[in-house]
């Protein structure tokens, strides 16, 4: 197995044409012998909102306000992910890396701690079995590249396949302006 990839980003490279993963991000959430599981952070619904299906927490989403989709596994289960505001002993958060953790939707937000001050809701997620990712990763499948924190937070989440790879210092930068269908080029 690769170095644990938690907290990374997947960035498809171009030769993905898995239309479920087509030119993504994926926030890598968890990694170990067992397989991997993370969101995909550029792909926001068109029509569901948190407001319309989350109410309660529509003020601590971030814009755009909408659910995004998180991957094809499970797409009728929702993850939260949000930043914590605040240090403090988890109830109703469960802390992943960094400040950013996991929350627990169906509770109230006035009731998780530490208090958190921003929020993402996902339908689904991406995930792969033991050994699956990395094979993808070997068939040149992904960049995998480090996570800036405002990658989860963009107001633009279309721009963020090709903001995340110009932002690269090496080789990978090039892949930014690689063209939708380079048979075309």
């Amino acid at each position: 197995m690769h170095e644990p990839l938690r907290g990374r980003l997947l960035v498809a490279t171009p030769d993905l044409e898995d239309p479920n993963f087509f030119r993504t991000v994926v926030l890598v959430l968890e990694h170990s012998a067992d397989g991997a599981l993370g969101v995909v952070l550029n792909r926001p619904s068109t029509g569901a909102t948190v407001l319309g299906t989350l109410p309660s927490w529509a003020a601590l989403a971030e814009e755009p306000a909408v659910v995004f989709v998180g991957g094809p596994v499970q797409p009728d289960a929702a993850i939260g992910l949000a930043h914590r505001g605040e240090p403090g002993e988890p109830d109703g958060f469960a802390p992943l890396f960094d400040d950013l953790g996991t929350v627990d939707l169906q509770r109230d937000p006035d009731g998780v701690r530490p208090r958190v001050d921003r929020l993402r809701v996902f339908a689904g997620y991406a995930g792969w079995g033991p050994g699956q990712l990395e094979s993808e990763l070997q068939a040149n499948g992904w960049f995998v590249v480090r996570a800036d924190p405002a990658d989860l937070w963009t107001g633009t989440p279309e721009g963020l396949w090709r903001g995340v790879l110009r932002r690269q210092r090496s080789k990978t930068r090039i892949f930014a302006d690689f063209p939708l269908d380079a048979r075309l080029n």
